[in-house]
């Protein structure tokens, strides 16, 4: 591979620098939401990127969000990530970043600081990223509502998508994830005082444990419903007018969301005078394997070449942004970044001595591709 002969070596040189910005980027707090933590973050990235790449960022602002964009003129592989995280601000103050052995644990370390800082390790040893966009977004843990368009924008001009977020512990890559909707269930009833006329209220909270038992049975099959955040009432000795119910649903398949969407719609209440408002829907559709296969074939190439690891392929239950593009019918593989686990929990950690060689890979698979730009990638056979 051209370019690349010494890229394992050059990359395992690199482990040191990676740690230390890994923790500089998990000290910088990047909740959902938090436009003063966010732009911190961005001011952080963006002079990493642009000294990574040779180009400018285009900070983009988006409901008072800032996403960072380095845009290739003749764009053929898009990087993708988001440096937002679940964590409120203040984490850091009782869980900082920590090394033991070769684990490192922290707030966003393994979803998603360690692809971020892994992404732009592949980059500096790449011979010419010029033909390489990046893309760094800070709402994709809120479902990315404002950054959509512009993914989907970006991975329309390219070959391409390669996703950093973390691959499984074993260190398989993602080429297909589930699907997810997300909604909103409000209960209107009737308030009235819960010790001297009960009966004159109609109990939200009664008719929301009733809906609780419905959503329930819309799961099987590998299609997940789940209730999650739920609220009622307002007063010990008031019978609640209003209830909310939150659901998360995950399936493999199109039809299985949209089953699962004309359910919740249809459901009816059952206490008399009891009124029900559904709002949300489908926020991804799944990510196919026939979108990632053939990219995992091109990673198992460069891995041979290179003397790594043997690559495999996942499915993954979550859905990322990795759905968006793969929707678009543009070859995308997830998984690329750190080797870790327990996103979303305080567990959550990265395998630092796998680094060095997701770097080598994913410099080894981006050069790949750049070489191989007149073939079409979904027609690329193992």
């Amino acid at each position: 591979m051209t370019g690349l002969r010494d890229v394992c070596a050059r990359a395992r040189d690199r482990l040191p620098w990676m740690t230390t910005r890994l923790r500089d980027l998990v000290a910088c707090e990047s909740p959902p939401g938090a436009a003063d933590e966010l732009t911190a973050c961005a001011d952080l990235l963006e002079d990493w990127g642009t000294a990574a790449l040779g180009r400018p960022a285009r900070r983009i602002w988006l409901d008072g969000l800032p996403h960072l964009l380095w845009p290739a003129e003749r764009q053929r592989v898009l990087l993708l990530g988001h440096y937002d995280t679940v964590w409120p601000a203040g984490t850091v103050r009782d869980w900082p970043f920590a090394i033991t052995g070769t684990v490192a644990t922290g707030p966003g370390v393994c979803d998603m600081k360690a692809g971020i800082v892994q992404m732009l390790a592949a980059v500096e040893l790449l011979p010419d990223p010029s033909p390489v966009g990046l893309l760094l977004t800070c709402d994709e843990e809120s479902g990315s509502p404002a950054s959509r368009p512009l993914i989907e924008q970006q991975a329309a001009r390219s070959g391409a998508v390669l996703v950093g977020e973390p691959s499984t512990e074993s260190g398989k890559v993602k080429i297909a994830r589930k699907g997810g909707s997300v909604y909103q269930l409000t209960v209107r009833g009737r308030a009235a005082h819960a010790g001297v006329e009960p009966h004159r209220g109609v109990n939200a909270g009664v008719e929301l444990a009733h809906q609780l038992l419905n959503v329930g049975t819309l799961a099987g099959d590998g299609t997940s419903v789940t209730p999650t955040v739920l609220t009622a009432g307002t007063m010990t000795n008031v019978v609640p007018e209003a209830a909310v119910m939150h659901v998360d649903v995950r399936a493999w398949s199109r039809d299985e969301l949209h089953r699962v969407d004309e359910a919740l719609r249809s459901l009816v209440p059952r206490l008399p005078g009891a009124t029900l408002v559904i709002e949300g829907g489908v926020n991804r559709y799944p990510m196919p394997e026939a979108m990632g296969r053939p990219l995992l074939w091109q990673a198992q190439a460069v891995a041979a070449e290179l003397g790594l690891p043997a690559v495999d392929g996942a499915y993954a239950a979550g859905a990322s942004d990795a759905n968006f593009t793969a929707a678009l019918g543009v070859p995308t593989l997830d998984g690329l970044g750190g080797v870790g686990g327990h996103p979303h929990a305080r567990g959550e950690y990265v395998d630092l001595a796998r680094a060095p060689e997701r770097v080598a890979l994913l410099a080894g698979l981006i050069t790949r591709l750049l070489a191989a730009r007149d073939t079409p990638l979904t027609t690329v056979g193992p």
